[in-house]
């Protein structure tokens, strides 16, 4: 590839090391520390989650410019309710906010968008600004970007095999439980990243993340930008993927 053709994103990768032949196929983000970034200003825990918003928007640019095809990213959990009542409520109201605001950039920018998760379960209104988001994106041929929205990975586990019943299977194996996840049609994750220094999967795409490489890093998502995405792409392809088995020199 001529430097010429380079854009911004991959010029800094190269100045880094980064392998643009060997990027991730998946990257999937647990975007944590909203609030804790918010405290750390002195100001409301919503405050934080629309700073994580435009955080938001920019890994997405930055993911499609850097060539990763896939990015899914974990908006809000399925034990998120659990959270105090105007916080729910505010989430979800920014959501909404976002995906019909952030609309003619996605379409623009080349960005094929949907949400997996029990969407049944929220506001209607989020429901409709979801559906439009995923209608008028779908035709896109660039990042498919995923957002998680009450989603569980134990809850996809339970629909898929509810799902897979339902079909009346001969027999019950991992890729036809597979098959009956929210999303079929994408790859496992290669990489999986958490901010704010947390070490948990927090129940986020547990059957698809059993082999992918895990990146933490203590920096808030808020404070997540374009050099923390390369690092964690850089020391991706520092790592040996052995899926169980031995590496080739072992």
């Amino acid at each position: 590839m001529a430097s010429t053709a380079l854009n911004s994103v991959q010029q800094n990768a190269l100045a880094m090391g980064i392998n643009l032949d060997s990027l991730p196929a998946h990257v999937a983000i647990i975007m944590d520390g909203n609030g804790r970034y918010a405290k750390s200003k002195g100001l409301m825990r919503l405050w934080g989650h629309r700073e994580g918003y435009k955080t938001l928007k920019n890994v997405l640019l930055c993911a499609a410019n850097l060539g990763i095809q896939y990015l899914t990213v974990y908006a809000f959990s399925a034990e998120n309710w659990r959270r105090p009542e105007d916080e729910v409520g505010g989430l979800m109201k920014l959501i909404e906010e976002a995906a019909r605001h952030e609309l003619q950039g996605l379409v623009e920018n080349n960005v094929q968008a949907q949400a997996i998760g029990r969407l049944h379960e929220v506001p209607q209104g989020l429901q409709n600004a979801l559906a439009e988001m995923k209608e008028s994106t779908k035709s896109n041929t660039g990042i498919k970007f995923t957002l998680a929205i009450n989603y569980g990975g134990r809850a996809e586990i339970i629909d898929a095999v509810k799902a897979l019943i339902a079909d009346n299977p001969t027999e019950i194996t991992e890729e036809e439980l597979a098959k009956h996840l929210y999303d079929p049609s994408i790859p496992e994750p290669d990489l999986m990243i958490r901010t704010a220094g947390e070490l948990r999967w927090s129940n986020f795409l547990i059957w698809q993340a059993a082999y992918s490489e895990l990146f933490v890093t203590d920096v808030t998502w808020p404070e997540f930008g374009e050099r923390q995405l390369l690092e964690s792409v850089a020391h991706y392809q520092k790592r040996v993927r052995k899926f169980g088995g031995l590496a080739d020199s072992q």
